[in-house]
């Protein structure tokens, strides 16, 4: 509605996990990189978590625009899976099997053992290409048990050498706990790296809104400074939240038919969204 006023390629606060969209505060660039890091020196398990809302996705999806060639990956977005249906889904994003091989059915009668052997073979026949593979499993702290203890044992598919297969999990907040689990506790020491992603603080909320109008195409609205004070102080610097209020705004000076965004447009956008106020200390005077 108001892209065409504006002068926007596109809407600039989309929720989909675009990941030309990624700005990379101080948390989101040091996980960014940890995540390079692994992938490259094949370091076994990572784990990233975050808030609800703080990009993990787009992180997810930069990670594999970056990957280089010798790199094959598989994205699995939705945790509630069967243990076969996760090894089919790595199979088929790996390219070993098609989509229609899953869909007709063709794999139905082949056993967990099997699928796995052949996920081994595949990741064997990289090591002469000297390329490598990693599996990002996005939304892990809704993985059942036996699907994390399936993982677990994946992990274990290796050489004397090198691991064969590099996971990433990526959460929210409560997978850590999750993974200190009496019964996690193979898998959790196999963990090589651990990052929290936290939520943006004020200037990186000022700088991220920047870079999402910028990628965007536009530059004849803005946000006033006190604008961008009130979507930090609203949505706590979460960026799924930042996208919600500065849409509205946007909405709203369109409405307006201005092409400045105040901070009473960002207020009553907030309100709209029922986002709560910021939570004041009962000794603050």
């Amino acid at each position: 509605m108001y892209e065409e006023y504006f002068g926007f390629t596109e809407k600039p606060f989309s929720l989909t996990p675009d990941p030309k969209y990624l700005y990379k505060s101080e948390s989101h660039a040091n996980a960014f990189e940890l995540l390079q890091y692994a992938v490259q020196r094949r370091e076994g398990f990572v784990v990233i978590t975050g808030d609800i809302g703080t990009g993990k996705t787009t992180l997810c999806r930069a990670l594999l625009e970056q990957i280089d060639r010798n790199t094959f990956s598989a994205l699995v977005l939705n945790p509630f899976l069967s243990e076969e249906d996760l090894l089919k889904l790595i199979l088929q994003d790996f390219g070993v099997v098609s989509r229609e091989d899953v869909k007709r059915g063709r794999l139905a009668n082949v056993s967990k053992q099997e699928l796995i052997e052949t996920i081994y073979d595949f990741l064997l026949s990289l090591l002469p290409l000297r390329a490598s593979a990693v599996l990002i499993i996005d939304e892990a702290q809704n993985l059942p048990m036996p699907v994390l203890e399936q993982i677990r044992i994946l992990s274990n598919l290796e050489t004397d050498k090198d691991k064969l297969l590099q996971i990433v999990l990526v959460g929210q907040l409560n997978l850590a706990p999750l993974l200190k689990a009496p019964q996690m506790r193979q898998l959790d020491q196999r963990v090589s790296i651990r990052y929290q992603l936290r939520p943006l603080s004020r200037d990186e909320v000022a700088a991220y809104v920047s870079h999402r109008l910028t990628v965007a195409g536009g530059s004849a609205v803005t946000f006033q400074p006190k604008a961008l004070d009130m979507v930090h102080t609203r949505t706590q610097g979460i960026p799924r939240l930042i996208n919600l209020v500065c849409d509205r705004s946007l909405l709203a000076a369109y409405s307006d038919r201005t092409s400045r965004v105040s901070v009473d447009m960002v207020y009553q956008a907030a309100d709209n969204l029922e986002l709560a106020h910021e939570q004041r200390s009962r000794f603050h005077w």
